[in-house]
């Protein structure tokens, strides 16, 4: 976590009404991040209160057709519920594509 200040960031988003939260991308997602993410797969997020799982990956591109498995803190969110189920500090929101094998 960075510290600004003597506060850390997470301190100064939660008094601007902000959170931040980590998307995680798995398997062929990976490539619809930024490239210094992709390593490890994941972005550190500051966004609005309030703010939905639709609308946190929204901005990323990623074609509905991929978005498969969602889960938030281990929790799965089916299709439905995505546009509606807002997110809070510290959730840890990860998206996996349909993944084949056999």
């Amino acid at each position: 976590m960075e510290r600004r200040g003597g506060y850390t960031s997470s301190l100064i988003a939660v008094i601007l009404g902000c959170m931040q939260i980590t998307l995680k991308l798995f398997a062929t997602l990976t490539d619809y991040l930024p490239d210094a993410a992709r390593r490890d797969n994941l972005v550190e997020l500051t966004l609005p209160e309030g703010t939905t799982v639709l609308q946190a990956y929204a901005p990323y591109g990623l074609p509905d057709k991929l978005v498969h498995l969602v889960l938030v803190n281990g929790r799965y969110i089916p299709p439905e519920a995505r546009a509606s189920h807002s997110l809070v500090e510290g959730d840890v929101l990860a998206i996996w594509p349909p993944i084949a094998g056999g």
